[in-house]
């Protein structure tokens, strides 16, 4: 049970040692996750923009559905 566990253990290292990280390994403090908050910033950004853009039509299409039907 221990050595399968050890054996897990040392795979999940070894893959994580292959990803590559959104940050450089020698840097410390904020700098370290520059990248990381900037591309979390756009993601943010653009799902406003789209949730704006899908809201709006949203709103359209119910006003001329409820006219033609009334």
């Amino acid at each position: 049970m221990i050595a399968k566990l050890k054996k897990f253990t040392g795979e999940v290292r070894g893959e994580l040692a292959k990803a590559q990280w959104p940050w450089n390994p020698h840097e410390k403090g904020v700098r370290k996750f520059k990248e990381l908050s900037d591309s979390t910033k756009v993601v943010l950004v653009a799902m406003f923009i789209v949730g704006g853009y899908i809201a709006f039509f949203d709103f359209i299409l119910v006003n001329i559905v409820e006219f033609l039907v009334k």
